[in-house]
């Protein structure tokens, strides 16, 4: 799942060697928190949180096959 993610954003970045993805598993559920450049941060949340949105059902999605929720925040 992290490297789907990293994955993703790499390709909407301009800066991909700043992304980072910080996992913490408790169980089934797994929380990621992503970071990318100042720059970067518009890109990745898109116009009203829609790019996140789309970002964080194709990791939920990828999730379900473990058995595990995902829960993402970007900073």
């Amino acid at each position: 799942m992290k490297e789907l993610l990293e994955f993703i954003l790499a390709k909407l970045v301009s800066c991909p060697e700043e992304v980072k993805v910080d996992v913490t598993e408790n169980g089934k559920e797994v929380d990621m928190v992503v970071h990318v450049a100042k720059q970067d941060v518009g890109a990745v949340i898109g116009r009203g949180g829609k790019i996140a949105n789309s970002i964080r059902t194709v990791v939920r999605t990828s999730a379900k096959r473990e058995n595990k929720r995902v829960n993402i925040r970007f900073e």
